[in-house]
């Protein structure tokens, strides 16, 4: 469990964009909430249940590909490039509408230095409990895997301009040593982001190689990301929010190897009602044992 500064606390969590722009869910997500298995009057899928990191946004509008998605055997695959509609757009659209009172929502955002201090000063007016810096996105084509001095001065500028606790979004590729030393006084928790395809599975042609490769997620890249998660853990206090949950029993063995809380991502996208019924019945069993 993570306490923020504010006095958010959180156990649970969706990954950025697992649950789109508003934290609601996506079409198929929220027509799977009204879905309901036999017997059960609970629906399978319940954003309420988990603080939502919404779908990073930039300052600009930046263009996507939606469709940039493939499954493969533990996982999926994406190079959808952070497209979305751009700051002003979500100011307009989507901010007035959260209310963090039924959805726990986190805000994203990714840009240049001078780009996030915009955001950070323009996210202020909204119902967030938290905002994530997206230090690490493996689709896109900045320095920001290579460049440990620009995430160190991304989370001390938004840090000067955001009243939120920030979360910071690290990569297996990012030279973790340095960036943790350099941003401890500014972020509250750290986020994993997925592996980029040529690191998961060097040897072997992505079936989005044409867009680069793109970013792999979920069980098949649990070596990488725990590894990550178990090396956080010993460098710092700083809280970790543990992803790559595929199975029930995950829940219990990232929290084994040093993570605070579990972020449900791809398993939204492969398995989609998993994510509410892992979270049930862990608290079911928790009442159990009361």
């Amino acid at each position: 469990m993570i306490r923020f500064s504010n006095g958010h606390v959180f156990e649970y969590m969706a990954a950025s964009g697992a649950l789109g722009f508003d934290g609601q869910g996506w079409p198929w997500e929220k027509m799977l909430g009204l879905a309901r298995l036999p017997g059960r009057k609970s629906s399978l899928f319940d954003p309420s249940l988990f603080t939502v990191v919404l779908k990073t946004i930039t300052l600009p509008p930046r263009p996507g590909h939606l469709l940039a998605i493939r499954f493969i055997d533990g996982g999926v695959v994406n190079a959808m490039r952070l497209g979305n509609k751009g700051l002003d757009w979500f100011v307009e659209k989507i901010g007035p509408k959260i209310n963090s009172t039924k959805i726990p929502s986190v805000g994203s955002i990714f840009g240049e230095v001078g780009e996030l201090e915009i955001m950070a000063q323009a996210l202020n007016d909204f119902d967030l409990v938290g905002l994530e810096i997206n230090g690490s996105c493996p689709n896109t084509e900045t320095d920001i895997l290579c460049n440990p001095a620009r995430v160190i001065k991304s989370c001390e500028v938004v840090k000067k301009n955001s009243r939120f606790p920030l979360i910071l979004k690290l990569s297996v590729a990012h030279d973790t040593e340095q960036i943790v030393k350099g941003v401890e006084d500014f972020i509250e928790a750290f986020s994993i982001n997925s592996v980029p395809w040529e690191i998961a599975f060097p040897n072997r042609r992505s079936p989005l190689a044409n867009l680069g490769g793109g970013g792999v997620s979920g069980k098949v890249v649990q070596p990488f990301t725990w590894e990550l998660v178990k090396k956080l853990a010993t460098l710092t206090s700083i809280p970790v929010i543990g992803p790559s949950v595929w199975d029930f029993d995950d829940l219990k063995k990232i929290r084994g190897i040093g993570a605070k809380a579990i972020s449900f991502g791809s398993i939204f996208l492969y398995h989609p009602w998993r994510p509410t019924l892992y979270v049930r019945q862990e608290q079911k069993l928790k009442q159990l044992r009361v």
